[in-house]
Order: C-alpha cells, then sequence, then structure tokens
C-alpha cells in the first residue's frame, strides 16, 4: 500500500521521510551524471578530431598527387575572338591561332503567306541532312525523315510537325505582322549539316516549303531560299590549316580546347602555363586544415591556470600523443628533392604549434617547381622520408580508419558513456528497490500505530470507568 500523505496512525510524515531517504540512495546518481557529461562533451570532440584529421589526409592527398601539382591555365590574347580552358591531361604549351571561317548552321526561309492561312495542299515533305555543293547536294548516311501535311495545315502546324519528326533540323515561324514565313534550321553546324527539303504529291503550294537548290537566296515561289548555308570553321594553327564543323574544338592540343567566337584578322595568341595559382590554393587548403584541427587539440587539451579549469581532454594520453606525432612529421625531414622540409619552401611552425605561409619564401621555391613538387610527392617506401603529402595522407588514413588511434579512442568513451548508463540503471533500480521497502515498513508501522492508539484509548476509557466506580 502506497503512503503519499500523513500517516493516518502514526501521524508522521511518511512521504517526506521516504522521499529524504530514496534521496540518500540517489546520491551516486550526481557524479554519474557529471561524468556522462563529460563523456559526451569528450565524444563530440573527438568527432571533431576524426573530421579535420580525415580533412587533413584530404588535404594531403591532393598534394601528394600529381595532379595537385599539374594543373594549366591558358590564357588568350583576344579572348573575345578565340577563348581556351585547360583540361587536367593539359601540359605547358603555346600556340598561335587565325580565323577565318566560323562554323555555322544551314538555315532556310520561305516566302510570307498570310498569318493562320492553311497551305491548301496534302503530301509530305522529305528532309534530307548532306553536304551541298552549289546545286547538287549529296545525301549524308542518315534516313531522311518524313512529315506529313494536311491541306488545312498551317505554318505553325508545319512547324510542329519537322519538330516533332527529329529530322536533325529545327522549324519556326517568323511573324512580321502580317504575314508568316516557315524558318528551317539544321540543329549542328558544318558543311555535313546541311539539309534538303523535297515535297511530294500537292501542288505548288506545297513546293513552297520545299528546298532543293542551294543557289536560290531570295524569295522564289518555287520553294524556299538560303538564308545561310551550312559551313565548316576554318583556322589555321601554328600555320597549320585545320577545319571543324563545330566551333567548340576539343583537344586540339592534349587537354587544349578552343571556343571560336570571331574571325580574326591576325593570330591569336594561346599560352597554357601552369596554375600557380592552383598549386597556392592546394597548400593554403593543407596548412588551413592542419591549423584547424591543431587548435582543437590545443583547446582541449589546455589549462587555464587563471580559473583552474581545463579542457575537456586536459591529459589524456591519446590526444596529447596524437598532437606530438603531428608536430613531429611536419618537423621531420623528406629525401628526394633539393628541398628536405617546409620550413624551406614557407611553411613555418610557430609557437602554439600552428603553419604560417612566407610568402617570400613560398614564391621563390615556386620556381623550382619540380623540387617544390618532389618535396611532396615523393615515395621512398619510408614513412620517416616520404613526401610530406604521402607522409600526412597515410598517417591521417591510418588514425581514421576502422582500427585506426582516433577511431579506437571514440569507442572507447562511447564505451565508457554505455557503462556510465548501465551504472546509473542499476542506482536507479536499487533507490526504486529501497522505495518501496520503505513504503511497506512505514505502512506497516502506521497499522500498528492504528492499534496501539486504538488500544490506548480502551484502557483510558476502562481506567475512567473503574475510577468513578470505586469513588
Amino acid at each position: 500500500m502506497a503512503i503519499s500523505s500523513t500517516g493516518v496512525g502514526s501521524g508522521l510524515d511518511v512521504k517526506s521521510i521516504v522521499s529524504q531517504l530514496v534521496a540518500i540512495e540517489r546520491q551516486p546518481l550526481v557524479a554519474l551524471q557529471t561524468t556522462a557529461t563529460k563523456y559526451q562533451t569528450q565524444l563530440s570532440v573527438y568527432g571533431k578530431i576524426k573530421s579535420q584529421v580525415a580533412a587533413l589526409g584530404d588535404a594531403a592527398a591532393v598534394l601528394a598527387s600529381k595532379s595537385g601539382w599539374n594543373a594549366q591555365k591558358a590564357t588568350s590574347s583576344n579572348a573575345a575572338a578565340v577563348n581556351v580552358t585547360a583540361g587536367s591531361t593539359a601540359v605547358s604549351t603555346a600556340m598561335s591561332v587565325k580565323v577565318s571561317q566560323l562554323a555555322q548552321v544551314q538555315a532556310v526561309t520561305s516566302t510570307g503567306v498570310t498569318t493562320g492561312s492553311a497551305v491548301g495542299a496534302t503530301g509530305t515533305l522529305s528532309i534530307q541532312l548532306g553536304t551541298w555543293s552549289g546545286s547538287s547536294f549529296t545525301a549524308g548516311s542518315t534516313s531522311a525523315a518524313s512529315v506529313t501535311v494536311s491541306a488545312t495545315d498551317s505554318v505553325s502546324v508545319i512547324a510542329a510537325a519537322i519538330n516533332s519528326a527529329n529530322a536533325g533540323v529545327t522549324a519556326s515561324v517568323l511573324n512580321d505582322g502580317t504575314s508568316e514565313r516557315l524558318v528551317v534550321r539544321s540543329k549542328s553546324t558544318g558543311a555535313a549539316s546541311g539539309f534538303s527539303i523535297t515535297p511530294t504529291g500537292g501542288n505548288a503550294a506545297l513546293s513552297a516549303y520545299g528546298f532543293t537548290d542551294s543557289t536560290v537566296t531570295a524569295p522564289s515561289s518555287s520553294g524556299m531560299f538560303m538564308g545561310q548555308s551550312g559551313q565548316d570553321a576554318s583556322l589555321e594553327v601554328n600555320g597549320v590549316a585545320l577545319t571543324s564543323s563545330t566551333n567548340a574544338m576539343t583537344n586540339v592540343m592534349p587537354g587544349v580546347s578552343l571556343q571560336l567566337l570571331q574571325t580574326t584578322a591576325s593570330a591569336v595568341d594561346i599560352a597554357v602555363t601552369q596554375d600557380l595559382d592552383a598549386v597556392q590554393k592546394n597548400i593554403q587548403t593543407f596548412v588551413d586544415a592542419y591549423n584547424a584541427l591543431n587548435q582543437t587539440i590545443a583547446d582541449a587539451t589546455k589549462y587555464v591556470a587563471a580559473t583552474k579549469t581545463g579542457g575537456p581532454l586536459q591529459g589524456d594520453s591519446t590526444t596529447l600523443g596524437l598532437q606530438t606525432a603531428l608536430r613531429s612529421m611536419l618537423g621531420s625531414n623528406s629525401t628526394g628533392s633539393s628541398f628536405s622540409n617546409l620550413s624551406e619552401i614557407g611553411l613555418e611552425r610557430q609557437k602554439d604549434g600552428s603553419l604560417t605561409i612566407n610568402a617570400t619564401k613560398l614564391n621563390a621555391a615556386k620556381l623550382d617547381m619540380t623540387n617544390l613538387q618532389n618535396l611532396f610527392t615523393t615515395n621512398n617506401s619510408d614513412a620517416s622520408t616520404n613526401g610530406f603529402g604521402l607522409k600526412v595522407r597515410d598517417f591521417a588514413r591510418g588514425m581514421v580508419a576502422f582500427d585506426g588511434g582516433v577511431t579506437a579512442k571514440s569507442a572507447a568513451i562511447q564505451g565508457a558513456i554505455d557503462r556510465n548508463s548501465d551504472d546509473q540503471d542499476k542506482v536507479e533500480a536499487r533507490a526504486s528497490t529501497v522505495e518501496a521497502q520503505l513504503l511497506r515498513q512505514y505502512s506497516a508501522l502506521d497499522r500498528q500505530m492504528v492499534q496501539w492508539n486504538a488500544l490506548s484509548s480502551y484502557m483510558s476509557s476502562q481506567i475512567s470507568q473503574w475510577n468513578k466506580s470505586t469513588g
């Protein structure tokens, strides 16, 4: 029987007594909960450390690979006429480009008819891709597409039918306010993307939408006229004549692409050189990643004498060992380059363990790019003398691997949290048991007190009666 108020027979404040006794049983929870908070903070910090170690490893991996050093930058002396881009396979080179003709699509236009009027003829338009030479047409390898035209079709309906035919051309309607014209353009540039349109059946009305003679360059009642002929781009690269069906030319030289935008009266100078800005960025990313990790570890292990407080990992051997290993690694030497350590290229360690970049030293090192690269990429099959990109990459990957130091430490902290939770559950279980026992005991006491009080009242009554009878 639970008691939640003053005892009926005893008059004792049972609820308060039991509550205070159970609170004593729960007292160990205070220390356990404080410890749990500490463990949770440590786990959070190690989650951050693990993420930052992985980021450092990624930054080092870029510097460990040739791709981290081979980025090329392309420039054009006249980007408005010839634009240039350099891909990952590009190498330093130079070229001159002179453009005499741009690639373009073929475009034909019909004579104007009243807006919305019907063609008045039934038949088909056969559209064939190929190449024009004067009035002579040579069909390409693609089969002709057939477009059915009804007598009630307007120019807009014909244009929609052509677009649905997947014929390698696009059709649109040009409206000048009083009349409309059918305009058909090839989808691709180049001489081989020309086309003919052959009408079949119908009458002269349907023939007005045919195109079978590229020499017709003015409006004609007998068919559409050539507004623009399809042609290849013509250019010279380093004096060598080239043609291209498109103005976007890829791999003119390995990894180098050109975008032809204008014809040129004189040659445009193209230069592909190593992208030093990309190298600088990769080195800066490496330094930033290390400094972020260094700061996190320093904050987690510090001791503030003024407040006599420490970081959540103060004195932790794993964390201090990681800090020592990183600083020692970045202060070590590498073989395989005329540079032997990071300080020689301007990556200088500070008293707090962080790195700063000495721009003067690094810019000087960039003048000897081969040895600068070797300082990070040399593989001596020896972790102590490998290039710094390999050293740091492999160290970081090892630390965050399944059985790595950082991963193991995180797992150990999580294990401590789990055990702490079990201990709290045990304390709670014991407190609940004690509470139940105390309630039973005080309930029994209260019932006994009821009996004693009843007996006391009875005896008092009897004594009173005796006194009256003998008086």
